[in-house]
């Protein structure tokens, strides 16, 4: 076929505008969002644009699945959007029962001395192999005493008088690219307008209601709170101020919310409500604290939360409505716009809710069905944001949102995965700052984790086990599946290394991460014992969460104590640390069992026994932490231990509840599967996701959105083993798109454009000078590389499809391919019937050499003509040929066609994916 008239500059305008195609625009600077006037803020702002924004056409009816969620780390607010009576309800972190205070809380240590208990329990073993999980709970465990709850702190409610009779033009949504919330309606032929954010700035929660005629806003202001506390409500200029402690432990608590109305008037009422009438407009700025504070052994201020909280309220009250709003666009957006995804989404012009429910029952398009990815992807961002900022608690199993004086696992930190999963995308997605609040709580654990470690142990160092709270909880409880996991801190302790791998930061590593880890390799120094079965070091007594037998050296406890031990020498090593510590901890971890093993039918073993059941679905899959999290099973260099995961996590299957699914994404793309991933991203869709997007255990746990997140990340940028990996693991169904900010170890920043599954254009930041090792299929094309400021080309080394170059810190490095192809099949086909499939090949920045074009089909399946010879195609220039594709008849497991040009030493290659057989 005759070369195709396409010019470069279009070509390539076309590859940099995928995002504008799927309706994600650009988002301004952060200097750009400070610079609103107040015309902006009264407008129908409907959000940057659709495909950040969470949408419905009616109010909330459940907390869990409806409400729409805004917080600042501390602050969290969720909003109904009902037009007669308004209901906010809302948490501040600290807001916990148990603890210190209550009668007899004893920081899960044994209440009395058990000589000999954990010994006994390691002889059984050592004598049986496994043993129950009742008696070794029977032996270790107790119950909790006072562990706590996370608490509701309460309700705002906003009547509207008159009440509307009628609403039309109901909409009710979160733009979460500016992390605002709002709900328009008209009634009585005047148009409402609401308004909410949590900014982080000021430590306040604010509300605004207008509407489109002066004078037109009547409402009444209440607060209310739980039963389980004492409390008073008072008002007094226009200050609704809530105050108590909490039953049990006393802990001391206040809320203020100042109602300040443009126009009408205002009354404060005697039963601590305050109404306006009149009003053209109507702000609140509320304010929450308790007297908590992170101190071991108290775990109070002293002081009374009634100050700070009102030096907030007043603060934020003086600088007005307009200034808050500015300055939390600013500060969100300065985080939250490093990182933009396009692959190919397109808005459907529906409820959110409905979007959902169409990709749930398989009729929404596929690019519709890429515009809820793209979203859920950026959700999980835009949550962690949301509930981790520095100066409050790290997020907890609901992030920071609950309505439940009795919630979920107390919505504490349950650290046999939970806590850890939700900060899987903090360096990855470019949201480093997140980790403060979860470094600050690790920290606070340590005093209380030292007297455990003693008491419990014998040993240095320090420990937590299954679950933890605000309070330093680091001893035991009585569940037996669920109560002894020693692994906790060093599985913490990972987070600490993996923020210095990804930040290069040498002052945090030498004054935090350091001492973090090597305090918890002197805990497993002193705990490890030798194996009788083969004389190696195990942790003992084991237990692979949360099922099986009790055991010595399960596979997950042996991996995680090898990535911290692992880790501990090299930051050693990184810091100039020689002493005996060094030595002891090369001695142990020579004498360490690793804990990977292949099991009689060909799975990754969980027990160091072959006990693996080939039919167990359970949800955990805890023996493939050296996948992931970890980086102790190398996919590119150990094949025996990788194919032998892949079967475990075979046979495992595609189900369990919504973070088992989001980790499952992780391990797929960590096995460079990424079509499998993505199927467990459409599963926790179809299966775990909310009407809000919010993860379902059931019931709703934030992890599954954070481990999602972290999962899509991995598809598109892998480090973990050295080298810089593009689109190790991209799903055919996104074959073409882009990415920008995602973050690499080493310090490094990458933008990503891609065609055909193949990197078309790669841009490096590194905020380190040295030598950068990438991997990507364009290396194995024909390609340049050039430092942009100034394009000076930049000599690599090249090896297969990796090169090296030497960077400088502060300068940006693109390479770009010179060949450019996309392959394109139909959506649906009829079973066995033969369809056609068209490959372009374009040059960009030069000729590219004549060439042979094939596809890579599936075992069964046919093409015609097996092969096209390609000739030169000069620059800005394409040609097209075209393939007719027979698929054998039934099932078709494979997810993806293949295009590849060979040529003279380089090869070119496009993906797309399998057409489905239409519906019978």
């Amino acid at each position: 076929m005759p070369e195709s008239g396409v010019p470069r500059r279009a070509f390539m305008a076309g590859l940099s505008g995928a995002a504008a195609a799927t309706g994600l625009a650009r988002p301004a600077s952060a200097a750009d969002a400070g610079a609103l006037d107040a015309g902006d803020f009264e407008a129908d702002d409907r959000g940057r644009a659709a495909g950040l924004t969470l949408w419905y056409d009616e109010p909330a009816t459940s907390w869990e699945s409806r409400s729409l969620p805004l917080g600042n780390g501390a602050l969290g607010v969720c909003v109904f959007g009902e037009p007669a009576r308004e209901r906010l309800q809302f948490n501040e972190k600290t807001l916990w029962l148990g603890g210190p205070g209550a009668p007899g809380y004893d920081f899960g240590n044994w209440r009395s001395p058990r000589p000999g208990a954990i010994e006994e329990v390691r002889e059984r073993i050592d004598a049986e192999l496994g043993v129950d999980p009742p008696w070794v709970a029977g032996r270790l465990g107790q119950p909790k005493t006072h562990f706590g709850a996370y608490q509701p702190f309460g309700d705002v409610w906003i009547t509207m008088a008159p009440e509307p009779a009628e609403v039309g033009g109901y909409r009710r949504h979160l733009d979460i690219g500016e992390a605002v919330a709002g709900v328009d309606y008209v009634a009585g032929g005047v148009a409402y307008s609401r308004e909410y954010f949590v900014s982080a700035p000021d430590g306040v929660i604010v509300a605004r209601f207008t509407a489109d005629r002066p004078g037109a806003l009547g409402l009444t202001v209440s607060v209310t709170t739980a039963d389980n506390r004492s409390r008073r409500v008072t008002a007094s200029g226009g200050r609704i101020t809530l105050a108590g402690a909490l039953d049990g432990n006393g802990l001391r608590y206040e809320a203020q919310l100042q109602v300040h109305h443009e126009g009408g008037g205002r009354t404060d009422d005697a039963e601590g409500s305050v109404t306006v009438t009149g009003a053209d407009a109507v702000t609140l700025v509320l304010a929450a604290g308790t007297d908590y504070a992170p101190r071991y052994p108290g775990y109070r201020t002293g002081v009374d939360p009634r100050g700070p909280v009102a030096e907030r309220v007043d603060a934020a009250a003086r600088k007005g409505y307009r200034e808050l709003r500015a300055a939390h666009v600013a500060d969100y957006r300065r985080l939250f716009d490093r990182v933009r995804l396009s692959v190919g989404g397109r808005d459907a012009g529906v409820p959110t809710d409905d979007l959902l429910s169409a990709y749930q029952a398989g009729t929404a398009s596929p690019a519709t069905c890429r515009a809820l990815e793209e979203l859920y992807f950026q959700y999980g961002r835009y949550l962690l944001i949301s509930s981790s900022r520095a100066g409050s608690l790290p997020a907890n199993l609901q992030g920071v949102w609950n309505d439940s004086t009795s919630p979920p696992w107390s919505a504490d930190y349950h650290v046999n995965i939970n806590l850890q999963m939700n900060y899987w995308p903090a360096e990855t997605t470019n949201l480093s700052e997140t980790t403060g609040p979860l470094f600050d709580y690790v920290d606070s654990l340590v005093p209380a984790g030292e007297v455990t470690a003693r008491e419990l142990y014998g040993a240095r160092g320090w420990v937590v086990h299954n679950e933890t709270n605000p309070f330093g909880f680091t001893g035991v409880h009585d569940w037996p599946t669920a109560f002894w996991f020693p692994e906790a801190g060093a599985w913490l302790a990972r987070h600490y290394w993996e923020h210095y791998l990804f930040t290069r930061d040498r002052r945090f590593l030498r004054e935090r991460a350091y001492p973090v880890l090597r305090a918890l390799a002197r805990f497993w120094i002193d705990v490890l014992v030798p194996d009788p079965r083969d004389g190696a070091l195990v942790v003992s007594p084991s237990f692979s969460p949360e099922h099986g037998d009790f055991s010595a050296g399960a596979s997950m406890s042996q991996q995680i104590v090898w990535d911290l031990l692992s880790s501990a020498a090299e930051a050693a090593r990184a810091v100039g640390d020689g002493g005996a510590f060094v030595t002891e901890l090369t001695d142990t971890l020579g004498r360490l069992d690793p804990g990977l093993r292949v099991g009689s039918w060909g799975q990754l073993r969980e027990w160091k026994e072959d006990w693996d059941d080939p039919t167990n679905t359970h949800r955990h899959v805890s023996h493939l932490y050296a996948l992931h999290p970890g980086r102790q099973l190398s996919v590119r260099d150990d094949a025996v231990h990788a194919e032998a995961a892949r079967v475990s996590l075979r046979a495992r299957g595609d189900g369990g509840t919504g973070w088992s699914k989001a980790w499952k994404i992780n391990f797929w793309a960590r096995l460079l599967d990424g079509d499998h991933a993505h199927l467990m991203l459409a599963e926790q869709l179809r299966y775990s996701t909310l009407a809000n997007l919010w993860d379902t255990h059931p019931p709703f746990q934030i992890d599954g959105n954070f481990g999602a997140t972290a999962g899509v990340a991995e598809m598109l940028l892998q480090s973990h083993q050295g080298v810089i990996d593009l689109l190790p693991a991209l799903p055919a169904v996104w074959a073409r798109g882009s990415v920008t900010g995602l973050r690499a170890r080493g310090d490094v920043t990458v933008d990503l454009e891609w065609l055909g599954g193949v990197p078309t254009r790669v841009a490096l930041r590194p905020g380190r000078s040295g030598r950068l090792t990438v991997r990507g299929a364009l290396f194995g094309g024909l390609f340049e590389v050039r430092e942009d400021r100034g394009r000076r080309p930049v000599a690599v080394a090249r090896d297969g499809d990796e090169i090296t170059l030497p960077v400088a810190a502060g300068r940006t490095y693109v390479a770009v391919s010179r060949v450019a192809m996309a392959l394109s099949a139909p959506e649906r086909t009829e079973p066995g019937a033969p369809f056609a499939c068209a490959v372009e090949v374009t040059a960009v920045g030069g000729t590219v050499p004549g060439a042979r074009l094939s596809l890579d089909l599936p075992a069964g399946w046919t093409a015609a003509p097996e092969s096209h010879a390609v000739p030169a195609v000069r620059d800005g220039r394409a040609h097209s040929v075209a393939f007719e594709v027979t698929p054998p008849a039934g099932e078709r497991p494979e997810r993806r066609i293949r295009a590849v040009l060979a040529g003279d030493g380089w090869t070119a290659g496009a993906v797309a994916p399998l057409p489905t057989a239409a519906p019978a």
